[in-house]
């Protein structure tokens, strides 16, 4: 077949190109009208690119052409390591299923019960945030501290938290696991390396490169990787400085990034970050084995949602998919419930069992990076990489990695960078286009949030479904009066739509049901009470036979601000359509109605 378009072989004999999935894709967006019937097919790659929030573009369909000129991946557990830092597991034993303890009262039986049912590792925030230092002894006594790792997350005093288990550790007359962190991090450098001589002499790792936390103030994807490299090599000076060898200092970090529900750039984000790190350490001059990133993937906490939070079981199941296929070796899906409070045994097995499924059910971890080959994760994990070193260099603001990094001015020149991502992020909730469910779309009004026993400390997390959940959290007593136009058959859909928009903002609704004509309408409104706001919601072509007698109907009889849902102009004070600031248009309507 003669052609210039690309031919993609879908099975022996037959051969497809570029231009008929053009064509069939066209088809399908001119019956939804996002296409006009004279534009050409070739326009659909325009309509359907989707463009993130650090400005890559990411295109509908991936393509042998996007990978045309990409630097080579290697193989699994070789440099540049972009496919994984380790290779295949033929026992299917899958990732370190690590739980997460920051309860001040966790017991000794947590513990045990959290191994014993799936876990390999233990995560213990401890100090002021969580567990006291000296009941890790306690804590710890039934643990086989040789056969499952420890992690440590102590930002007061790290060095007290390290010493306080390598004591546990002696006294129990035992090493710790090798892949066991004492957990040092943030800008006290020397308590990094403190810390990092102890794990040294105990063969051990103790410095954790904390790139969650950034996310969690609402960093994007290429920040988060500048970050993480950046923080990287500030703790590498600082440990050669104290008499590590390159390959020492390299030992002894572990990464640590957040994984969302937006599961490619997940995927693409932890592939990129182990690119990075093996290029930091050609820099440096890093053995190639050494060069190999250790990652442990967290769920993300300001994807999660107060409101409805039973949703967030499946986030957290979409999380963790895309943390094992990036090829994290540690992954900590984050109880269900963390967003309310201290989390229960029960959402701790929920969320434990989630890697176990995804490991033994679903098998994710049978192949070493399943996302390799695919076109647009190849091309999305170099375009982050490429973004993230541009970023990374303005931050250390030096040439190949000579000097000392400052990370508090690292942090003053990220910042405002974060909170201009956190503000588009915030303005694509407000209008919807990133729906959060159970806050923005689909909530539940009559909901009555579970209890929880508060953190210590509460944490420091932007969460995306904030504002709104701060309007669900004040709800408005007066409710909005719904005059449904016509049948339901016929008002259903802009219904639903009012409804649904409404009850995001803590508003109430009480609904007219099948109308008839103005009369009908006005009678089921005074039977309400008359309430001072009003939405109509019915076809366009209910609007142009009685929309505008309605509303004129409704002003008389004490209609003080009237809302249509759809774009018609009908003498109307204010539209409700897709596409608006939801945020915006509903804090105007809870003014309205607590006049």
């Amino acid at each position: 077949m003669a052609t210039d378009q690309p031919v993609v072989p879908l099975a022996e004999g037959i051969e497809h190109d570029q231009s008929e999935w053009e064509k069939a894709t066209a088809a399908v967006l001119r019956k939804t009208r996002r296409l006009a019937e004279d534009a050409p097919d070739s326009d659909v790659w325009s309509l359907l690119t989707t463009t993130t929030l650090d400005g890559l573009s990411i295109t509908p369909l991936g393509t042998a052409d996007l990978v045309a000129d990409l630097p080579e991946t290697g193989l699994p557990g070789e440099a540049p390591y972009t496919r994984g830092s380790g290779t295949a597991d033929p026992e299917l034993t899958g990732w370190d299923v690590r739980g997460w303890f920051t309860d001040p009262d966790t017991t000794p039986e947590d513990l045990a019960t959290e191994l014993e049912n799936g876990a390999n590792s233990l995560w213990l925030t401890v100090g002021e945030r969580g567990i006291a230092a000296d009941r890790l002894a306690t804590l710890l006594e039934p643990v086989f501290l040789d056969l499952a790792p420890v992690v440590l997350d102590a930002p007061e005093d790290p060095v007290a938290a390290a010493e306080a288990f390598l004591a546990v550790c002696r006294d129990k007359g035992t090493d710790p696991h090798a892949l066991t962190n004492l957990g040092a991090g943030g800008h006290d450098l020397e308590a990094v390396v403190r810390v990092a001589t102890l794990a040294k002499e105990a063969g051990v790792r103790g410095v954790v490169v904390d790139a969650s936390a950034l996310h969690d103030r609402g960093a994007s994807e290429v920040q988060e990787l500048a970050w993480s490299m950046m923080v990287a090599v500030t703790y590498l000076r600082a440990l050669e400085a104290a008499g590590f060898t390159t390959d020492e200092a390299a030992a002894q970090l572990e990464f640590r990034y957040a994984a969302t529900d937006e599961q490619f750039p997940t995927i693409a984000k932890l592939r990129a970050a182990r690119t990075l790190w093996n290029r930091v350490g050609e820099l440096s001059g890093i053995g190639e084995a050494a060069r190999a990133q250790r990652q442990h993937a967290v769920t993300s906490r300001p994807m999660m949602a107060r409101y409805d939070s039973y949703t967030n079981m499946l986030r957290t199941t979409v999380a963790g998919f895309a943390a094992g296929v990036g090829g994290a070796e540690a992954v900590t899906v984050l109880p269900f419930d963390e967003p309310l409070g201290l989390p229960t045994p029960f959402s701790r097995r929920i969320a434990r069992n989630t890697s176990s499924l995804l490991i033994h059910e679903s098998h994710v971890a049978k192949v070493a990076d399943p996302a390799g080959g695919a076109y647009a994760v190849e091309k999305f994990t170099d375009d982050l990489a490429m973004a993230a070193w541009e970023l990374f260099a303005e931050l250390d603001g030096l040439d190949e990695l000579e000097g000392v990094a400052d990370l508090d001015a690292a942090a003053e020149r990220l910042l405002p960078l974060v909170e201009a991502v956190r503000d588009d992020r915030a303005l694509q909730i407000a209008r919807r286009q990133r729906p959060i469910t159970g806050v923005s779309e689909f909530p539940n009004p009559a909901e009555t949030l579970p209890e929880r026993r508060p953190y210590p400390v509460a944490p420091e997390v932007h969460r995306y479904a904030g504002e709104f959940e701060q309007m669900r959290d004040e709800p408005v007593a007066a409710p909005v009066f719904l005059a449904t136009m016509g049948p339901i058959a016929a008002h259903t859909a802009r219904a639903t739509f009012a409804i649904n928009l409404l009850a995001a903002g803590g508003i109430g609704i009480g609904a007219a049901g099948a109308t008839a004509d103005v009369a009908e309408a006005v009678d089921r409104y005074l039977e309400a009470g008359a309430p001072p706001v009003v939405c109509l919601a019915g076809t366009d072509q209910a609007y142009g036979a009685w929309g505008a007698d309605l509303v004129a109907a409704l002003r008389e009889n004490g209609a003080s601000h009237v809302v249509v849902a759809g774009k018609t102009d009908i003498g109307q004070d204010a539209s409700a359509a897709m596409g608006l600031d939801a945020l915006a248009f509903l804090r105007g309507l809870r003014e309205e109605l607590q006049r």
